[in-house]
């Protein structure tokens, strides 16, 4: 299992808190299903404290999934660990109790209005009555990148003795560097004496555009579990996109020493849209990985490239993540090969030495339109057949 990086999932929840992105009961059990499909490891299927919704969503996800593990969030306090306890209960064994508490000195100063003392001995008594009730419980320290690093050591080893198996360290606000967190990450695995009896696990916010980057650190550094979201939705400018740490893990085994998660990538594309779906968050074109336009090539020597052997431009199997074949949109910056080989594909046979003449009316045409489409082609090229 040292080679296998668990993949938590938690758009039904942080994804949930982007502004736009609630969702009913039955919206999120659609994406919990596909989440399952996908082959994640944990589905966190809310809060369930905050709402009657939200108690609702994570406890029928229990109900109805079979594979993935479950769980929900809590403060570390006792009202919110029951209803977290209660909630996940039908899933049995597969049930999580995810507690989280700040520990950076900003927090504790103005958030909190507490001292290291006690900000550790809340870890430690609420992970202690978790411990009690579930089989499995996960800590986080929020805003871990913030915190001085000897302390967050000193939490981390408390929480592991107290019952915790899983300790998260959250980017919370995204203010690391990659750098920097992989030292962090390496600081903890080299300087708390009970680590090994834990998953380390990490959790990235992307407001400075490093989530992912950071998460890849960590998994470098010893992480072997990495919260995210599908599509990267979130707080702010959202979390780390899962299935942009999955497919740069299994595109780079030589970087990453044969880790592997697990997940079924060719789910991946159906995952993005079910998610843009039911939570009414789009995703750009230019997303990577499941972007409309992530396996579309406009330039003519690109094209020219795909054409002649994929692997010129494109590092990933796009039918491998869900998509089909490698899209040519012919644009005005298209080549003779991609024209050519659209015509063919048709059933148009242009005379060679008429090729000079339809390819400048083909440009002609891609300087009016954002596209030249197969009518136009077509259009084109019985004009000129004629």
């Amino acid at each position: 299992m040292k080679k296998h990086i668990h993949i938590f999932d938690t758009t039904l929840r942080d994804g949930e808190q982007c502004p736009g992105a609630a969702m009913t009961v039955e919206q999120k059990v659609r994406i919990a299903m596909q989440l399952e499909a996908l082959g994640v490891d944990v589905i966190e299927a809310g809060f369930p404290v905050i709402s009657d919704g939200d108690f609702q969503a994570v406890r029928t996800v229990a109900e109805r999934t079979e594979s993935s593990r479950v769980c929900g969030l809590a403060r570390c306090v006792e009202k919110d660990i029951l209803a977290v306890h209660e909630a996940v209960s039908p899933a049995g064994d597969r049930g999580r109790i995810h507690l989280v508490l700040a520990t950076s000195p900003i927090h504790r100063q103005y958030k909190m209005n507490k001292s290291r003392a006690e900000i550790l001995a809340m870890a430690v008594k609420g992970v202690s009555l978790a411990a009690g009730l579930c089989r499995e419980v996960q800590f986080s320290a929020e805003d871990a990148s913030r915190t001085e690093p000897d302390f967050l050591a000193e939490v981390v080893e408390a929480v592991i003795d107290a019952g915790t198996s899983i300790v998260n360290i959250p980017d919370t606000v995204g203010y690391t560097m990659p750098d920097e967190f992989h030292r962090l990450i390496s600081y903890l695995k080299s300087n708390v004496p009970n680590v090994d009896r834990a998953v380390i696990s990490v959790h990235c916010h992307d407001d400075m555009g490093m989530a992912v980057a950071n998460s890849l650190a960590a998994i470098r550094a010893g992480a072997r579990q990495v919260e995210g979201t599908i599509n990267g939705i979130g707080e702010r400018a959202g979390n780390t996109a899962l299935e942009e740490v999955v497919m740069a893990v299994h595109s780079r085994p030589d970087f990453f020493s044969g880790l592997e998660t697990g997940i079924r990538t060719r789910e991946l594309v159906k995952t993005s849209r079910i998610v843009a779906e039911m939570s009414g968050m789009a995703v750009p074109r230019s997303k990577a990985v499941v972007g409309a336009n992530a396996f579309s090539h406009g330039s003519g020597i690109h094209q020219d490239g795909i054409l002649k052997n994929r692997s010129t431009y494109e590092i990933m199997d796009p039918e491998e993540i869900g998509w089909g074949p490698t899209e040519l949109p012919l644009t005005k910056h298209s080549g003779r090969h991609a024209v050519k080989m659209r015509l063919d594909a048709l059933g148009f046979s242009i005379p060679e030495e008429d090729m000079p003449r339809f390819f400048e009316l083909f440009k002609q045409r891609g300087d009016r339109c954002k596209f030249v489409y197969d009518d136009d082609l077509s259009d084109m090229a019985r004009s000129m057949l004629a």
